[in-house]
């Protein structure tokens, strides 16, 4: 086996959108983020692995993980993804996964919220990926300890836990306009707004159809919507579909939270199962069309989109079955002299 290789990503701007001025949503400050990259990498060199690429960022985490570097410490070798120009956008993730997945990395772990997730998710290939939340909306993210996240991935880019026994891959939401093809790891919504504005969406008024891979009861998101009226978890290969309108013309309301601190009257004409495969053509003419909480895609007047719930998403870590196989086959532990002498 040759060099064994990680990766982490970790977005500055996640956390950090308009939903901040219009809910009580809580800052993930550029200092954790920075913690979070170090407890990882401790956590990777106790798993083995040779070496770890970072991602380099304009907002400070990159900077601080480079000084921690300096102060020493039980690391595997650090290598920076410092080969292209930051731009402080997303192509700035994009290009670090890519820079991974050529470098040959087991696993790829991503720091940010749905937004960072699905921009990885496009870029990662086969390599899987594990999102930890930083961001505001996290329906996709794991709230998962860093170091325990480290230590599950780390052994599996280490070599020590078989990826197929603790990795699945997820549905996405294909979107395809006249000029561009996107995913949603989440949900896909369409909205009457004109234009893209602040991207974020914190008020439902406008929205008239969703789309979501998964609806769990207790998720954040536009997918929560969904998952009070018709609950589709994860591990289903169906996603749901709903028809929305302003409160006051449907014949249900959902009183959602679609942002942390923001609970939303949505109101909602009807659902039904959104099966794999299945082309659905988008009312979206002349307005936008947002993917994971985002406005994203303006279309012009006449112009079409459609959307298709695809089986083919990004490999997923589990981060408690593959700390299942680690403690099947002792991995983490060892046996010393006195633990010898006891058995005998």
């Amino acid at each position: 086996m040759g060099e064994t290789v990680a990766g982490i990503v970790a977005n500055p701007a996640s956390g950090r959108d308009i939903r901040r001025l219009v809910a009580q949503a809580s800052v993930f400050p550029t200092a954790e983020k920075a913690n979070m990259v170090q407890r990882l990498l401790a956590a990777f060199a106790v798993t083995g692995l040779d070496r770890a690429l970072v991602s380099t960022d304009l907002g400070g985490i990159s900077a601080a993980v480079l000084r921690a570097l300096g102060r020493g410490g039980t690391w595997p070798k650090v290598d920076f993804c410092d080969g292209d120009p930051l731009t402080g956008t997303a192509a700035d993730t994009t290009n670090a996964v890519r820079r991974m997945v050529e470098a040959g990395a087991g696993v790829i772990v991503v720091l940010g919220g749905d937004g960072t997730a699905r921009v990885a998710a496009a870029a990662c290939e086969d390599v899987p990926i594990l999102a930890l939340s930083t961001g505001t909306n996290n329906a996709f993210p794991q709230m998962r300890e860093a170091t325990v996240a480290g230590l599950a991935a780390g052994l599996i880019a280490a070599g020590q836990v078989d990826p197929d026994l603790v990795t699945h891959r997820v549905s996405v939401l294909e979107v395809v306009t006249k000029a561009r093809r996107e995913i949603a790891l989440v949900d896909v919504c369409v909205s009457l707004s004109r234009h893209i504005g602040a991207r974020a969406l914190w008020d439902p008024a406008s929205l008239t159809e969703l789309y979501c891979t998964f609806a769990e009861p207790d998720g954040i998101g536009l997918s929560s919507v969904p998952g009070q009226l018709c609950p589709s978890p994860r591990s289903s290969p169906d996603g749901v579909a709903l028809q929305l309108g302003p409160v006051g013309e449907t014949p249900y309301v959902v009183h959602a939270p679609i942002a942390p601190g923001l609970v939303r009257p949505v109101g909602v004409r009807g659902w039904g199962v959104l099966r794999p495969g299945v082309r659905v053509e988008l009312a979206a003419a002349g307005g936008v069309i947002a993917l994971d909480g985002e406005r994203e895609l303006e279309l012009k007047n006449g112009e079409s989109a459609f959307v298709e719930l695809k089986p083919d998403g990004p490999w997923v870590v589990d981060v408690r079955a593959a700390m299942a196989e680690a403690a099947r086959k002792g991995l983490l532990r060892t046996e010393t002299e006195l633990g010898k002498e006891r058995r005998r």
